[in-house]
């Protein structure tokens, strides 16, 4: 199965629409659509992972820690974080890269960073 990535509410709305923009057929949901405004880093990964989706964040500073405290609890579809000084076409091409080249089950569990 194709990964679905989910946005979190940090994230960088211009690589969502340039990934997009690349290949429509991406599942890339934004964090308005899936509700997560405003939402605290627990609720954000529970949300993604009930969704069977890849969470996708700039957020180096928690995001991290509350993961490993979701994984010890449950599965969840991974975490990707992005770097904020990587630039958007090329955090676009790396995670088209990742809907391209792998399976959603891979990153179960996962966490990893962009730049890859």
């Amino acid at each position: 199965m194709r990964v679905r990535f989910q946005a979190d509410a940090d994230l960088n709305r211009h690589i969502i629409a340039a990934v997009k923009r690349r290949e429509p057929l991406v599942d890339f949901q934004t964090a308005p659509e899936a509700g997560l405004m405003g939402l605290d880093d627990p609720t954000v990964l529970a949300l993604a992972s009930s969704e069977g989706r890849l969470l996708v964040s700039h957020d180096r500073q928690t995001m991290p820690h509350h993961f490993a405290a979701f994984i010890a609890q449950q599965t969840s579809p991974g975490l990707l974080i992005v770097s904020q000084r990587l630039p958007v076409s090329q955090a676009a091409e790396e995670l088209l890269l990742i809907w391209v080249a792998s399976e959603a089950g891979e990153w179960t569990n996962q966490i990893s960073s962009l730049p890859l």
